[in-house]
């Protein structure tokens, strides 16, 4: 039986573990999760890999841009030492830990359980240059049935469903820090949502009201929402119907959706 709601490491278990390695999502997976979220990004030869911002200068420690460096080159770099002085994580070391490609994300999970959720990170007029590499990495490794793939930008999205209509989507929506968004507008991203085809529509939790999420099931949309590491949010999300919560700490959610760790 499938538990609901679905956990899902952020970028892996990426409360314990650097983001986006393949350290972090090992680690989600062995905490419990139902899979993981991740973003990928073109390298300067076009290659798919996995880090979420456009510089290397937080995980990577040095001040260089993704799309400056080869493949190759990224994968040499370590973003594991980091994430080595954080307090909770002082007794392990992931000093080493390298920038894996897409295909090495792939080449993991073929031996692991779990849904992907791809993020995909376009830098301007790249969109449709990345959705290709996407689709074509997961009609490479048999992925469709187990991946997602998720972005803010909609006409990438669309890019992907005109090459491959059967790979399942996800449009993303986060609040706007220069001033509130209204209900009107939020009920406006189901039909963003709705006129791209996409099956899901993934919100920022901020975002993630009653209402909004009424009308998305009402259009046969999936609700995902992210980034949650509140554990109240297990009985809301299961109340309201939504498909996955996406934490940082999936090992937390995961005790509280089982009943494992609830206070008395």
């Amino acid at each position: 039986m499938t538990p609901s709601p679905l956990i899902l490491g952020h970028r892996g278990a990426s409360a314990v573990a650097p983001e986006n390695t393949l350290a972090a999502f090992s680690r989600a997976i062995r905490d419990g999760a139902d899979g993981i979220e991740f973003d990928v990004r073109l390298s300067r030869d076009r290659v798919p890999v996995v880090i979420h911002d456009a510089t290397l200068k937080r995980t990577g420690l040095t001040e260089r841009l993704v799309c400056e460096l080869t493949a190759a080159e990224l994968c040499e770099v370590d973003v594991g030492s980091w994430f080595v002085a954080r307090p909770q994580t002082a007794a392990q070391s992931f000093a080493g830990e390298r920038l894996p490609t897409l295909a090495q994300v792939f080449e993991l999970f073929s031996a692991k359980t779990g849904v992907l959720y791809l993020e995909m990170k376009c830098e301007a007029a790249e969109g449709a240059t990345l959705a290709a590499a996407v689709v074509n990495g997961i009609g490479e490794f048999r992925m469709a049935n187990r991946v997602v793939v998720a972005s803010f930008d909609l006409a990438a999205l669309a890019e992907v469903k005109r090459i491959d209509t059967g790979i399942r989507t996800a449009a993303l929506f986060e609040p706007k820090l220069s001033h509130p968004i209204s209900t009107l507008r939020r009920l406006k991203m189901v039909d963003l949502t709705l006129d791209v085809g996409t099956e899901e529509i993934a919100l920022h939790h901020t975002l993630a009201g009653a209402r909004v999420i009424e009308k998305a099931k009402q259009a046969g949309l999936e609700i995902v929402v992210w980034t949650v590491d509140d554990p109240e949010w297990i009985a809301r999300a299961s109340a309201l119907g939504i498909k996955a919560l996406i934490a940082n700490d999936p090992a937390l959610m995961v005790r509280y959706r089982d009943g494992a760790d609830i206070a008395p």
